[in-house]
């Protein structure tokens, strides 16, 4: 199987196709007589010559102020999703391209259609000011398949049996800005808007009586220290970042009146040459009445071995450690393990809850510090495959 998804990475290279003739690159012919110039015959390249020559070039342009976007289409295969056709079109950029230590800015958008009954619009980035002394994130998700619920607690998700199938509708929008107050330290507001819901169950009482449907509303504040040499592909440094949001009723959270804590810490430290040991330690935290839909959940780029928002609680906590090898000029792999799980109450942490999990990767460099990866995960419940855009942490 998994030789089959590579065939599928391979072919997605290959139907890639440049949004505008400007991203080709151009042959520049010298010569004294410009007489000659025009006289002489033009070299035709056939379509084929023409992608390999733009993803040859497509990892050495230079930054400037405007994005400069860059296509990779084609199909692939998830867990969740299964096959499909996929485009992301990924584009970094610099406010001040003259300052070589100013981490660039990124923007991606994505577009993907799988059998699963899965379609899915998005776009995500980072724009980074001038001298790094502000920074604004967002994310806007739009996705609707079928997929599968198992209930709520690990005592429930991890019963094969309460598997049930519905249809997931869910608009979410993300986004913070934050200002550098010294060094690599950020501080800003924070916000999130999203609209679930929930249909063609089969069974519902897994959903214990839970509203189907809902709009929430949370906004709060985050905190971060961010020492990364690049935001898409790092080599060295650290990340940390802390996010308190609140949703109470009066921003709209008729039937829900929630808050939630969320602390990442990432260290990236090169070992030797080409290699880099990445790490990972992530936890969630909720209180209140959380909607069954915003309650943390393990799967997708968190540990990637598990079927996405099958375990998932109140509270969830995963480490990872990754090591992240390049091999042979485009090309690197990943090898990684993990382990996490899902809890309502610290006291609910016990051994035979851990979920573990280890995987391998392959990765090509789409462009500079901006990686294509296709992962497989193998978990206590199954695998997993992702394809995508960057970095999973």
């Amino acid at each position: 199987m998994f030789r089959h998804v590579q065939y599928l990475f391979i072919i997605s290279l290959l139907t890639a196709f440049p949004l505008h003739s400007e991203e080709m690159p151009e042959e520049i012919v010298l010569a004294a007589d410009s007489a000659k110039v025009e006289d002489a015959p033009k070299e035709h390249k056939g379509i084929v010559s023409r992608v390999i020559e733009y993803f040859n070039q497509s990892n050495k342009r230079q930054l400037t102020r405007r994005p400069n976007f860059a296509p990779l289409g084609g199909p692939y295969y998830t867990s969740e999703k299964g096959f499909g056709i996929g485009l992301v079109i990924a584009g970094d950029y610099s406010t001040c391209p003259s300052d070589t230590l100013l981490p660039p800015s990124n923007v991606s958008l994505t577009g993907t259609l799988a059998t699963k009954k899965y379609y899915s619009v998005g776009i995500e980035g980072t724009h980074v000011y001038p001298k790094d002394s502000r920074r604004i994130n967002y994310k806007l998700d739009f996705m609707s398949f079928s997929t599968y619920f198992w209930g709520i607690g690990f005592s429930m998700d991890n019963d094969d049996a309460n598997e049930t199938k519905y249809g997931l509708f869910d608009i979410t929008l993300s986004a913070d800005y934050e200002w550098r107050l010294a060094n690599n330290l950020f501080v800003g507001p924070a916000i999130e808007v999203s609209y679930t819901n929930a249909h063609d169950i089969t069974d519902y009482t897994l959903w214990e009586g839970e509203p189907l449907r809902y709009f929430t509303i949370s906004a709060g504040a985050l905190l971060q220290s961010d020492t990364r040499d690049n935001l898409t592909g790092p080599n060295h440094g650290h990340f940390f970042e802390l996010i308190q949001l609140f949703s109470p009723r009066f921003l709209g959270n008729e039937n829900h009146s929630f808050s939630s804590t969320e602390l990442s810490y990432n260290l990236y430290i090169p070992i030797w040459k080409g290699g880099v040991l990445a790490s990972r330690l992530h936890g969630k935290w909720t209180y209140g009445h959380t909607p069954w839909g915003k309650m943390p959940s393990l799967g997708g780029s968190a540990m990637r071995g598990y079927y996405k928002g099958r375990f998932r609680d109140k509270c969830a906590t995963d480490l990872t450690l990754e090591l992240r090898q390049h091999v042979y000029r485009r090309s690197g792999i990943a090898i990684w393990g993990s382990v996490g799980t899902v809890y309502e109450k610290w006291a609910d942490i016990c051994f035979k809850r851990l979920l573990p999990e280890v995987g391998i990767g392959y990765r090509w460099e789409f462009k500079k510090n901006t990686n294509v990866r296709l992962d497989i995960g193998f978990g206590k419940k199954g695998c997993g495959f992702l394809f995508g855009i960057n970095e999973a942490f």
